[in-house]
């Protein structure tokens, strides 16, 4: 049976180098990826059955050329540009976040669009709804309003969203799978973060009760994911037009999860302290204000 053709942006990723690995799985489907910096033979994140093209989500022309050349019945749009530490909660720098998960995302829409795809499934976020920081979000369900949020990141994330869910039509399906953190091999993100803390000496400090449950995400489920979306959008459509929240299912505390990671690398952290939230808070206002006097950037 002849395969079906399946466009991957974002290709050499974290996220995007499990979904092939899953899709290349079924050996079902005939897989381009694209990225900006792709891999070379041998890489890690090198796969021979994968044709791999160099292009910019942002260069619309070259992004049209490689969308028709490839053909694909379905486009898997991971691409996302993201801020890590104190960045996150900064107004500064976030032109990029803007230009490459807003306007990278309706040029990807456009060029599927144009060279004839049947759908495209969005890798999306959990912040679109959970980045507004002055709420408790308990319980939370896709009947909950998007963009309205604090962050750069979110806000980006959630315009993105809201022009690819309605982009859908029954000759063009969209979904939007919605992603809490997400951790596994190769992650370059959460659990580095999280190790970083043992050389700076920060893993003994609980910021508020250290109560607050936080949903994450396995690598593994977020890959089978997409392929259950792929095969969805290439059958009955019944994800078109629709956001689906991606988790384990298993909430844990943001402390309880950093323990079990620091505990992998031979640290437990000796001692406790507990900071209560409204010094936490101002002692973050008093960094920030330090960093901008400076002219430096809290990390």
């Amino acid at each position: 049976m002849a395969q079906t053709n399946i466009l991957v942006t974002g290709g050499c990723g974290f996220i995007a180098t499990s979904i092939i690995s899953a899709l290349l799985a079924t050996k079902q489907y005939s897989i381009t990826a694209i990225d900006i910096n792709p891999p070379s033979l041998g890489s890690t994140t090198f796969t021979r059955s994968v044709r791999y093209v160099r292009c910019d989500i942002l260069d619309i022309s070259s992004l049209r050329s490689v969308f028709h050349e490839a053909q694909p019945a379905i486009v898997v749009h991971t691409v996302g540009a993201f801020t890590l530490g104190a960045r996150r909660y900064s107004t500064r720098g976030q032109e990029f976040l803007f230009k490459v998960n807003v306007d990278g995302t309706k040029n990807v829409v456009e060029a599927s669009k144009e060279c004839g795809a049947r759908g495209l499934v969005y890798t999306s976020s959990t912040t679109v709804v959970l980045d507004k920081l002055d709420c408790d979000f308990r319980n939370v369900d896709e009947m909950w309003p998007v963009g309205e949020v604090d962050t750069g990141y979110g806000l980006s994330k959630s315009i993105a969203e809201t022009h690819t869910l309605t982009s859908s039509t029954p000759s063009f399906a969209t979904t939007a799978l919605r992603l809490a953190p997400t951790f596994g091999p190769s992650d370059t993100t959460i659990i580095p973060t999280i190790h970083a803390c043992i050389a700076t000496h920060q893993t003994s400090f609980i910021l508020g009760t250290g109560k607050n449950l936080q949903d994450y995400v396995y690598v593994e489920n977020v890959a089978h994911a997409h392929v259950l979306a792929v095969s969805n959008l290439l059958g009955p459509q019944t994800a078109a037009g629709e956001a689906f929240f991606i988790t384990n299912g298993e909430p844990v505390t943001l402390r309880d999860f950093c323990c079990e990671v620091w505990k992998q690398f031979g640290h437990v952290p000796a001692w406790e302290v507990r900071v209560p939230e409204a010094v936490a808070w101002w002692a973050g206002w008093v960094a920030e204000g330090v960093d901008w006097v400076r002219g430096t950037e809290a990390l």
